[in-house]
């Protein structure tokens, strides 16, 4: 749940020291995310399947801070859809990937929590962040709930995920660091990340439990994308 800026405040600069040598959080009953290609649908399947669009949100979403409003969000037959670029989310639990040290904008908290009430864990839980509700869209009105599977698309690979946490209002593009590291993009949540190529398809009414568990995500993921071939 970022609002990233240009600069630091000075209070930010004083946190950033002071989770500096901070541990890495304990387990978290995650697993690293195996290497992409994840399920039995390609990469193309799914791609071909999103090559127009049928908007639903009001407006169009910008990818970063200084752009232009350019993204729509899609619909489908069982699922939403954007395509846009990949900001790196280290918001959550602390470890020795994600601190106040590594990422300029940390947050220790994710819109959405894992079976235990703790915070997800970016490094190793492949996540992606929708925007929150505002007048161009409101997520939840589309069937998208904290949980809900998301095929992520990249450079021919595919990547299952849940949808872990929301962004600001006007920007869209942006998944955890373990969502980048599984698809091959630059992790690192300052200067990592894509500025485009990333397709998000995002299923209706779905929901991962414990929504920590990413295999079970990519089971239903794949069952989902199998169903969203058929249906569309």
């Amino acid at each position: 749940m970022r609002t990233r800026t240009l600069t630091l405040s000075a209070a930010a600069c004083a946190a950033l020291l002071a989770t500096a040598a901070l541990p890495a959080a304990g387990a978290s009953g995650t697993t690293n995310p195996r290497s992409a290609q994840e399920g039995s649908v390609s990469a193309a399947a799914l791609l071909a399947k999103v090559t127009s669009c049928s908007q639903i949100s009001s407006g169009k979403y910008r990818t970063d801070e200084e752009t232009s409003a350019t993204v729509p969000v899609c619909g489908k037959n069982g699922a939403v859809f954007w395509k846009a670029d990949m900001d790196i989310d280290c918001d959550g639990q602390v470890t020795a990937k994600c601190n106040g040290s590594t990422d300029p904008w940390f947050q220790d908290d994710t819109a959405f929590h894992q079976s235990n009430g703790q915070a997800l864990r970016a490094d190793s839980l492949p996540y992606v962040v929708v925007p929150s509700t505002s007048s161009i869209w409101k997520y939840t009105s589309s069937g998208i709930k904290g949980g809900g599977v998301v095929a992520v698309i990249y450079n021919g690979k595919v990547e299952y995920a849940v949808v872990g946490d929301t962004g600001p209002t006007q920007i869209i593009g942006e998944a955890s660091y373990a969502t980048a590291s599984a698809l091959g993009i630059d992790p690192d949540p300052e200067t990592g990340g894509t500025d485009s190529g990333v397709t998000y398809i995002l299923f209706k009414n779905s929901q991962v439990s414990p929504i920590e568990s990413h295999s079970a995500a990519v089971s239903l993921g794949d069952s989902l994308a199998r169903q969203f071939l058929q249906n569309n």
